[in-house]
């Protein structure tokens, strides 16, 4: 998470020190600008003290991490996908493999849907098109197919699905397992749309979804009122022909028996698009399972 604080006075000149903290081994991060550095040094001092790097930088540079930083972890979430959608390889075993240099690491190479949320697609987007604006373009084109490789991600996971109903989708159940952009949150910014059509024949329009989205019930339904929505998850497998999973919910990928989904469902077949299930558990239940790059 990133936040931009301004001074007092709500000004900040372009000759004004800026800070940027980032503490270890933590995921938040902060950009600051303010008149006084020695302010903030004495508000972040809790965190200053168990060492929590203080960086000082121009305007420019600590405004430009806000960015720079989720551009960069964008890029690693498409790159595995991309090599998901080569050869029909074990996606997960390269990760694992990819992930033991030291140089890469494992924790960015988790194959799916995409990703998704208020910060990384909003902050590609808005890189590359203030980038274009200043005749820079050139330079960040590349996060142009990062973001084109991460929507691809969400039409395979439905493409999966049609394909296995034998591409007939007319009046037939899906359950989709979805809900916020992550696990435990009822934030649906720019949540896994599986609901996206990608170029079918115009009877794929007949299907129904029914979604279970712990948490974003409410706002999900704000949001896209043309589905239906139930608040049980065992309601939402109840009579479907086929189950999307594509938030990685405890209650999915730890609380779900393959066996008590089967005794719920109309047809076992199911689109993993967070490879977060076991998939020799799904398959040696009877299931006919899809993961995100896995054969």
């Amino acid at each position: 998470m990133y936040a931009a604080l301004r001074s007092a006075s709500g000004t900040c000149p372009t000759t004004s020190p800026a800070v940027s903290s980032k503490p270890e081994a933590s995921d938040l991060s902060y950009t600051l600008s303010c008149d006084e550095p020695d302010i903030l040094r004495e508000a972040y001092h809790p965190a200053l003290t168990k060492g929590t790097p203080f960086i000082v930088a121009d305007l420019g540079t600590a405004e430009l991490l806000n960015v720079s930083a989720n551009a960069f972890l964008a890029t690693t979430v498409p790159f595995i996908n991309a090599m998901a959608e080569v050869v029909g390889a074990e996606v997960t075993e390269l990760a694992d493999a990819i992930g033991l240099d030291a140089r890469i690491g494992r924790r960015f190479l988790g194959a799916g849907i995409g990703f998704v949320g208020g910060c990384m697609p909003k902050d590609i987007r808005a890189f590359a098109a203030r980038a274009e604006a200043l005749g820079r373009g050139e330079s960040v084109s590349f996060l142009r197919e990062v973001d084109a490789i991460n929507l691809r991600r969400r039409d395979r996971a439905v493409h999966l699905a049609v394909d296995a109903l034998a591409g007939n989708v007319v009046d037939k159940r899906v359950a989709v397992l979805c809900a916020a952009f992550k696990p435990h949150s009822d934030d649906i910014r720019d949540p896994p749309r599986c609901g996206r059509a990608p170029d079918r024949p115009r009877r794929r329009r007949h299907r129904h979804r029914h979604r279970h989205r712990p948490r974003a019930l409410e706002n999900a339904r704000r949001q896209h009122p043309q589905l239906t929505y139930v608040e049980d998850r065992d309601d939402a497998l109840r009579g479907a022909e086929a189950v999307i999973v594509v938030t990685e919910w405890d209650e999915y990928r730890r609380g779900l028996p393959p066996e008590h989904a089967a005794s719920l469902v109309a047809g076992k077949v199911i689109v993993d698009g967070c490879n977060c299930l076991n998939a020799v558990e799904w398959r040696e239940a009877g299931w006919t399972y899809h993961g995100m790059g896995r054969p």
